[in-house]
């Protein structure tokens, strides 16, 4: 079901800003930590060494969010 909107709102005042402080400083930490580990591996600048598999464009479809609203889960499994 649907969370009310005041615990949403509740919960981003203190979840957000705490999990922003985080972030920041995992990102200053970022840079010692890439020099350490495998410096030159950078699939994100050079895509010659992403190892995923591709994905087929025919496989791939457009989705609007309107469309996402009324899906029926109750048959799926955990």
């Amino acid at each position: 079901g649907s969370l009310p909107k005041w615990v949403v709102n509740r919960v981003s005042q203190f979840v957000a800003p705490k999990a922003m402080k985080k972030i920041y400083k995992a990102g200053l930490k970022y840079p010692e930590w890439k020099r350490k580990h495998d410096p030159g591996y950078k699939p994100w600048v050079y895509p010659e060494q992403n190892t995923l598999p591709s994905v087929s464009l025919t496989e791939l479809s457009v989705q609007h969010a309107d469309s996402l609203e009324n899906i029926d889960e109750t048959g799926l499994t955990e």
